[in-house]
């Protein structure tokens, strides 16, 4: 329901950019361009025992078009960052920084807020990349909005919040939108680890 609702208010309402907002295509020539850069290596504080990468800073056209995705519902976008997304593994598989074919595992959230957003975005751009996605992780209904909160806190509040429901085979790659201090990764992969998957790298959309 919240999918046909966000396909009609895109018909409804004036195309604008999904990366900055300006009148015209679903993403302009400046935002595409922006959004093709190569990932880079990153190394927040702490640390998820993996390799993380991300495509690009918390910044425009990254920041503008995962805020399109989580709080104004751009449905159609999140398609097109599959690809950017299908684009990256590529690239870091022929690099040999990640091993081919590993299955995506979207990072953890709250079922009220996938529901609220048509959807966890997460899941559905790596859905749109073509590969296999294992959406095993999600967020105990109690855990706090991690906006707010500081390096600790955010730790603290994930403490014990992840739940897992299975196990993929072979080896994983965790995807997440933004990564920050690392503390959902780092969660996300401790618990994956700890039921005997293979986590071999995390790929976030941008860091902040």
């Amino acid at each position: 329901m919240g999918e046909m609702f966000g396909q009609i208010g895109e018909l409804l309402l004036p195309r604008r950019c999904a990366g900055c907002r300006t009148p015209g295509p679903l993403l302009c020539p400046t935002c595409r361009k922006g959004l093709a850069t190569p990932p880079q290596r990153v190394f927040p504080n702490t640390t998820p025992h993996a390799p993380v990468f991300a495509l690009g800073p918390y910044a425009d056209p990254h920041r503008g078009v995962i805020l399109a995705m989580k709080e104004r519902n751009h449905l159609a976008v999140r398609r097109h960052v599959g690809a950017v997304l299908a684009a990256t593994l590529e690239y870091l598989e022929a690099r040999g920084e990640i091993p081919t074919g590993a299955v995506l595992v979207p990072a953890p959230t709250r079922t009220r807020s996938a529901r609220a957003r048509g959807g966890d975005p997460v899941e559905q751009v790596c859905r749109a990349t073509g590969r296999q996605v294992a959406p095993v992780l999600r967020l105990d209904p109690r855990t706090a909005d991690q906006s707010g909160l500081d390096e600790a806190g955010r730790r603290a509040n994930l403490a014990g919040r992840v739940q897992i429901f299975g196990v993929p085979a072979g080896q994983v790659v965790l995807v997440d939108d933004v990564v920050t201090t690392g503390a959902t990764l780092q969660a996300s992969a401790a618990i994956l680890l700890s039921r005997g998957a293979d986590v071999a790298a995390c790929v976030a959309l941008c860091a902040a």
